[in-house]
C-alpha cells in the first residue's frame, strides 16, 4: 500500500503539469487564431478579382489567380500610396527623435537631480495618462490652430513629441541602473551636466533607444486619428489615412481595400519582425535594473 501510495503521489504533480502545459498551448493556439485569422483572410481577399468577392463565396475561399496582383497596382497607383509612405517617414523621422530627446532628457533629470515639487511632477505625469485624451482635443486643436499648424505635417509631429509616460519610465530604469559614482567622476574632470548627458548618460542608453524608437514607431506610424484630423488634405496623407480613403471611389471593392491593407501592414511587420528581439531584450533588462 505504501509503495502505491507513492508511485500514486508522483503521478500526481505530474499530471497537474500535463494539463498546465496542455492548457498553455491551447490558449497560445486560440490566441494564434484570433489574430491570424483576420490577416488570412485580408490577404487572400487581396488577391480575388471582384466577381470573386462578390460571388456570395466564404471569406476563406482561396483565389482562383495567386498570382493577380492588380488590386495591389491600382490600391498603390489610385491611393498614392507613396506619397503616403514618404509623409509618413517625415513624420516619424521627427517625432520619434524629438521624443528621444524630451524623454531621456526629462529621464535623467528625475533621477539625476533633487529639485522642488518633484513628487508632483511625477504625479501629474501620471495623472495626465490617466485622462482621456479625446477630452482635451478642442482645446488642443485651438493650440495647434493657433500656431498656424494646421493641415501641416508639424502639427502630428508637435503631438507625438509630447513624451508619454511609458516612454520616460523606459529610459528612467535604465539610467537607475548607471551608477552615480560615473556622473561624480566626470564632474571631477569638470563636465557640466549637460556633457554627462551627452557624453555618457546617452550613449549607455542604446538598449532603451532601440525599445523606444520600436514602440513609439510602431504607435505613430498605425494612428490614424491624429494625421485624420490635423491634416485634411489628400497630398500630406499618411498610410493610415491614405487607407481610409479608399472607402470613397473603393467603397464597395473590397479586394482593392485589402490590397492597401496588405501595403499598410508590411512595413510594420517586417521591421517587428526584424527588430522583436530588441523589444523583449529592452523591457526585460528595464524591468531588471
Amino acid at each position: 500500500m505504501t509503495v502505491t501510495a507513492t508511485v500514486t503521489a508522483r503521478r500526481g504533480p505530474r499530471r497537474r503539469v500535463r494539463v498546465s502545459t496542455a492548457l498553455t498551448y491551447l490558449v497560445l493556439i486560440a490566441a494564434s487564431l484570433v489574430t491570424l485569422v483576420p490577416l488570412t483572410v485580408v490577404f487572400l481577399t487581396s488577391l480575388k478579382t471582384s466577381e470573386e468577392v462578390t460571388g456570395g463565396h466564404s471569406a476563406l475561399d482561396l483565389p482562383g489567380d495567386w498570382l493577380n496582383f492588380s488590386n495591389y497596382r491600382t490600391a498603390f497607383t489610385n491611393g498614392e500610396m507613396l506619397t503616403a509612405f514618404g509623409n509618413t517617414a517625415f513624420i516619424l523621422l521627427f517625432s520619434i527623435t524629438g521624443t528621444v530627446l524630451i524623454g531621456s532628457m526629462t529621464a535623467y533629470a528625475i533621477d539625476r537631480f533633487d529639485f522642488r515639487l518633484k513628487k508632483a511632477v511625477m504625479a501629474l505625469f501620471l495623472i495626465a495618462t490617466l485622462v482621456p485624451s479625446v477630452t482635451t482635443q478642442v482645446a488642443t486643436f485651438q493650440v495647434v490652430n493657433s500656431f498656424g499648424l494646421f493641415d501641416t505635417r508639424w502639427a502630428p509631429i508637435l503631438l507625438y513629441m509630447g513624451t508619454d509616460i511609458v516612454s520616460i519610465y523606459i529610459f528612467l530604469q535604465f539610467i537607475r541602473g548607471i551608477p552615480i559614482s560615473v556622473d561624480e567622476a566626470a564632474r571631477l574632470d569638470g563636465a557640466s551636466a549637460f556633457t554627462i548627458y551627452r557624453k555618457i548618460i546617452f550613449p549607455m542608453l542604446k538598449p532603451a533607444i532601440a525599445t523606444v524608437v520600436i514602440i513609439k514607431g510602431i504607435t505613430t506610424y498605425n494612428d490614424f486619428y491624429i494625421p485624420f484630423l490635423y491634416m485634411p488634405s489628400e497630398e500630406l496623407g499618411t498610410m493610415s489615412t491614405a487607407l481610409f480613403r479608399f472607402k470613397g471611389p473603393f467603397g464597395a471593392q473590397w479586394e482593392t481595400i485589402s490590397a492597401g491593407a496588405i501595403l499598410v501592414i508590411v512595413p510594420t511587420l517586417v521591421v517587428f519582425l526584424f527588430l522583436q528581439r530588441y523589444i523583449y531584450n529592452g523591457f526585460a533588462q528595464g524591468a531588471s535594473k
